[in-house]
């Protein structure tokens, strides 16, 4: 990606590092792409995403956009959405995108498997009450799926459709006529997915940054 080059946010960009485990060429280059969408102010606000083809045409537009202003991904206990976002609260979001780097051992790995899981549960339970629905849940497998790049759409959709009936079997059981199903929870997610590889799929490409290189 070239050679870093020092300059004013120098200091900045390295604790960003520190703080990411993103590389200060890869800071420099999102820096750049920030700049751009924000036509060169110092937030990005939702409208700033409109006009990014590669994104444009992405089924799950609308959760991606709104994950950059959900406090919970850049904000420890956050809840609610903010109108706008720094570039550090930017990187943040980014770097759940990040495939997750080759030298890992098991603990680490399952962290940051467990880092993305909810992360892109967050990303369907838009009103932050712990659960999604199955059509939602249905929405996640169909996209994990198709963008992986070995599935036609029509094909996911139909494992989607089959995923959701096995989960309903999972997470509802035998319910009688008086109970109310109430939704996936966070728990569930973790153990329906157990056996579907999330973390190198996990990456959109927008603004000419593909997110799969985005690692050490």
């Amino acid at each position: 990606m070239g050679a870093f080059h020092s300059g004013p946010h120098e200091q900045q960009f390295r604790q960003l590092a520190d703080k990411t485990g993103f590389s200060l060429e890869q800071i420099e280059t999102l820096h750049k792409r920030f700049k751009q969408l924000s036509q060169d102010e110092d937030t990005l606000q939702r409208e700033n995403f409109d006009n990014v083809p590669n994104l444009d045409c992405n089924p799950i537009k609308t959760q991606i956009i709104e994950a950059f202003f959900d406090k919970r991904n850049f904000e420890k206990g956050g809840a609610g959405t903010v109108q706008e976002i720094t570039f550090e609260q930017f990187l943040t979001v980014m770097g759940h995108f990040r495939p997750p780097e080759l030298r890992m051992n098991d603990e680490q790995r399952d962290k940051v498997r467990k880092e993305k899981l909810r992360f892109l549960f967050n990303m369907y339970d838009t009103d932050n009450d712990g659960t999604i629905t199955l059509e939602e849940y249905k929405h996640v497998v169909e996209e994990l799926l198709s963008r992986s790049g070995t599935l036609e759409k029509k094909t996911a959709s139909a494992i989607a459709d089959a995923a959701m009936l096995e989960v309903a079997s999972i997470t509802m059981g035998h319910m009688e006529p008086d109970e109310f199903y109430e939704g996936i929870t966070f728990d569930h997610f973790i153990k329906i997915l157990n056996g579907l590889e999330i973390e190198t799929r996990m990456n959109i490409h927008f603004l000419y940054v593909d997110t799969t290189t985005l690692c050490k």
